[in-house]
Formats: structure tokens, sequence, C-alpha cells
């Protein structure tokens, strides 16, 4: 019986973990970390063996093979280990990938994947289509694949998941863009990190579809180097294109797939507005196309879906002052997207783990639209040095609490209080989702 050992027990962990067991391999399950309850009971109903606060390491290194969470570097002292030893050190997702026929849709990008992932996820379902969510958003990829195949999934995948990717191949991979993100990852070098974005194409053919934006710098510049054997489909806001997606001189969505019986719908129409959501939707919208969805089918769903939380959510309005959650924002460009689409004055809330971040991005629209900064993290001298003296005020919290209250007395009827951190949350927060959970608790304590 081959020994497989999971690192790393949260959703991906245990649902690779259940996987395995299911089919015949020795498992056992490490995590330096406490493992959560409810993932503690999956894994004594399915008897599989588990140690929390530690890894041991004789266990470990004997391993035939190791399925690693992707918040493991790959830099780390175990991880270098197994692979002087000659283990295979693979992804959830790749495990998964060898027990299913199901056609894959996979979607990266420094921004919007989220977002574009469950757009695609709820126009497949709209279709009727018997498919999975998964990847960096909705269930274990592995768990599905082990307790309800489906005929198609849809997975969100980062980086980090890309780089424990090997015999993985997507039906269909959609890469959105590429801007400057988990630098501190990657060396600082934006182009090892754009290596692993185009991971997503490795292993495709001629008979798989390649999506991706005409209009991004960093990917354009790479596309020629990288041998990509998929069909092209591109899609694009400034120049017409054959096949793919893009506006036409009256500002219409066209997605064309095989130059006839193209979909048209004006961007009004689109359920998620900004540019960069147009960019979202003509992704999504090719997928849909790609696998013979209606016409109707598509439109509908273009026009509405319910983005996520923590996304450019709309909390409330407390004496004519708008409240906006944008948690998810982790990184620069997202933060630059969230200043782009706001039409009132704004009061920033930024800050957290700083991942390497250059600010200098941001300066343009902080001085056109932003009149406070409140820095929400535990150390705000970078913050504070790229902003000092480009808006009225600078403040520092160290909860959401305070910031919102801090955000609130700076503010006038008109304004838009933007929380859109351009950083990650472990500082303060448990994580994104905490981070604005809380912000709308202080929000609606006004």
């Amino acid at each position: 019986m081959k020994s497989l050992v999971i690192l790393g027990g949260g959703e991906s962990g245990v649902g690779a973990a259940v996987l395995a067991q299911k089919n015949g391999y020795d498992v056992f399950l490490s995590d330096k970390g406490k493992l959560k309850g409810k993932y503690k009971d999956v894994l004594l109903k399915y008897q599989i063996s588990w140690e929390e606060e530690k890894h041991t390491e004789e266990l470990i290194l004997n391993a035939y093979e190791v399925v690693k969470s992707p918040g493991i570097p790959e830099n780390s002292k175990l991880i270098e280990q197994l692979r002087q030893k000659g283990v295979s050190v693979i992804s959830e997702i790749e495990f998964a990938a060898r027990y299913t026929k199901a056609k894959k849709i996979c979607i990266t990008g420094s921004n919007g994947k989220t977002t574009t992932t469950l757009l695609t996820y709820h126009m497949f379902k709209k279709a009727g289509l018997n498919v999975g969510l998964a990847g960096n958003v909705g269930q274990s990829f592995a768990m599905q694949v082990a307790e309800n195949d489906f005929d198609y999934y849809i997975i969100e995948l980062s980086s980090f998941q890309l780089d424990g990717m090997f015999e993985f191949r997507a039906d269909i991979a959609i890469l959105l863009n590429i801007t400057p993100d988990h630098l501190d990852r990657y060396d600082f070098k934006l182009e090892k990190y754009a290596d692993s974005k185009f991971r997503i194409a490795q292993n495709q053919t001629k008979d798989d579809a390649f999506i991706y934006c005409i209009d991004d710098p960093v990917t354009m510049n790479m596309i020629d180097a990288k041998n990509i054997k998929a069909t092209k489909y591109t899609f694009s806001i400034m120049q017409e294109i054959e096949l793919g997606a893009c506006l036409n001189e009256n500002k219409q969505l066209i997605i064309n797939t095989n130059n006839n019986n193209p979909l048209s719908m004006t961007i009004q129409e689109l359920a998620l507005q900004g540019k960069h959501n147009i960019y979202n939707s003509m992704a999504a919208g090719i997928a849909g196309k790609l696998v013979d969805l209606r016409k109707e089918t598509i439109r509908e769903s273009l026009s509405d879906f319910h983005n996520i939380d923590h996304r450019l959510e709309f909390v409330g309005n407390v004496h004519g002052i708008e409240f906006i959650n944008d948690s998810k924002a982790t990184n620069i460009n997202s933060t630059w997207y969230a200043l782009e689409s706001m039409e009132n004055p704004v009061i920033l809330i930024l800050g957290g783990v700083d991942k390497g971040n250059d600010y200098s991005m941001l300066k343009d629209l902080v001085k056109e639209k932003v009149k406070a900064i409140i820095c929400l993290g535990a150390d705000n001298k970078k913050i504070i040095k790229a902003f000092g003296g480009m808006v009225e005020t600078i403040l520092e919290a160290k909860s959401a609490t305070e910031a919102v209250a801090q955000a609130y007395k700076v503010g006038k009827k008109g304004d838009t209080v933007l929380l859109s951190p351009a950083c990650a949350s472990f500082d303060l927060f448990e994580n994104y989702e905490d981070r604005g959970t809380q912000f709308k608790q202080a929000v609606r304590a006004l």
C-alpha cells in the first residue's frame, strides 16, 4: 500500500485525505497548527491518522508522495528535505485530477479570479449542467471528486496551487491579468510570479482553449515566449478582435468563438459594473460559449449574477456617508480597481501585512479621489511614508471598530468610506473574511 502524507489540515488537505483513503492509500495528515473541529470530525469518520501542532519528520520523510497545502512555502525546510529525497510534492488539485474525467474550466489572475469563477459557475448551473465549484473558492476539489464527482468543475487557481501542478490539464484555461502580488514568495521577481500563472496552460493540447486579456501588458510581454498549444481566445475593451470578446464601436459587448452566431449585449445590462468587471464578464462569457451554452443563458447569467461578500460590497449608508467593504482586496491592483470605480470623495481604509507592495501605483488615484486614509494594521510606516502630504488626514487604527469610528468622524454627507486594504489581514484578523465581517459589524453598530 502506497503511503501518502498530507501537509495541512484545512479544506484542501482534508479533502485530499478522504480521496486518498477511498483510493487505497495509507494516509497520514500532519498540520503544524491546530485542526478545526469540523475537519477532525471528517478525519475520525474516515479513520484517517493525523497529528496537529507538529510535523513528525520520520513519518513525513518516508512518504511515497506528499500533498502540500498551498499556504506552505516551497522553500520551507521540510519541503526542501522531501525534494532532496526525491519525494513527489504536489497540490491537492493535481492529486484530485487523477481521479476524475470531468471537464475542468480553470481560472487564474492577480485580480478578479474569484468573481469570474463564481460568475462562470453561476452560468453553468443556470444552464442545468452537473457542475462543481472548487479550488480557492467553494468546497475542496478532492472532496467533491471523492463524494459526488461532477461532469464539470469550475476551479479558481492561485499561483501557489499552480506551483504544485505537473500533469494536470485544464480543458479551458483563463488567465485574467498579471500584476505584482505575493512577490515575497517569488524572490520579489514579477517574472517568477508570472511564470506560475502561465502554468495554467501547461499540458494543454490544440483541442483545449486558452483565454487571456490582450490589454494586459505583462501577459502580452510573456505570451510569445510560452509554447502554448491550446486554441487561443482573447478579450479586450480597447480593440476589436475576431475570436473571443470585445466592445464594438457602439460599446456593445460581443462574444464570438466560432466566427458565426456571436452573442451581443450592452454593458449596461451587465450585473457587474466597472471596467475590471467587463473583463471578468467577457472571460466567463467566452467559457460559456465554448461549451455551447445557449446565448440566452449566458446573457441572463451575466445580467443577474450577485457578487461575493467582501468584494466592493455595499454595507450601508449612515447619515449620507456610504460604507463599502472590499476586504478581499489584498493587493495593490485590487485597491486600484476599487478606487477607479468610486464616484464620491473617498475615506480609504488601508493596511495589514504588506506583501512587497509598491504604493506608487495608487498615487494618482489617491490624489484625485481620496480625502483621508485610515491605516488598519500593526505596522503602518510604509503607507504613511507613501501618502504623507498627499491627503489632508492620515490616521491609524488597531481594530475595525476604531477604523470605522475614525472614518465616520472624518466623513461628511456624500463621502464614501472604502475598506480596500491592499494587504493581507493576518496581523490583526484571522483572514480577509474576518476583517470584512468586523468592518460590517462596526458600520451597523454606528
